[in-house]
């Protein structure tokens, strides 16, 4: 596809999109989810709604009862997930997601792997970000930090957001 035709694709897509964010964490509060507001506030300036926020433990149980509530809200298109994606023994965010998805998206954990790696080096191997396709909606999972969180948004996930929901409609 060429750039223009690209463009030209991308044109189509939707551009205000309703998202669910989710941050799971043992520690962060609404005054201390620095990721989480980041999420929101990058979601905003694209246009974007927030429909629901939420910071949860990092449990599968409690993290696939709050992706189940965003597929049943039919406000909702995009979930956005924080936190859990390492391998520490608490981080069990990508088991609870990756067990809903129906379909991957592999290229966005493999780019953002790739995009860690330019920037801190050889601990990228450790994320496990994912994403997918669950119940007509996109979910991205990416790991808790704020850096993690601004490059996986800025470079990923609203370049290619409203384009992805447009070819789900299809």
């Amino acid at each position: 596809m060429t750039s223009h035709a690209a463009h030209e694709h991308k044109s189509e897509a939707p551009s205000q999109i309703g998202c669910m964010v989710i941050t799971c964490s043992d520690t962060r509060t609404r005054d201390t989810d620095t990721s989480g507001r980041r999420i929101m506030h990058l979601l905003k300036d694209a246009g974007h709604t927030i429909v629901d926020y939420y910071i949860v433990k990092d449990e599968p149980a409690k993290i696939k009862a709050k992706i189940k509530a965003g597929t049943a809200n039919k406000r909702i298109h995009a979930i956005i997930i924080n936190g859990g994606t390492g391998i520490s023994r608490r981080d069990s965010t990508f088991e609870a997601v990756d067990g809903m998805l129906e379909k991957r998206l592999d290229g966005f954990g493999e780019v953002f792997r790739y995009l860690t790696y330019q920037e801190i080096g050889s601990p990228a191997i450790m994320s496990r970000a994912t994403a997918g396709i669950i119940k007509g909606r996109v979910l991205f999972s990416t790991p808790g930090s704020e850096n993690a969180v601004r490059l996986a948004m800025e470079k990923l996930i609203l370049p290619e957001l409203g384009h992805i929901l447009q070819q789900l409609r299809k």
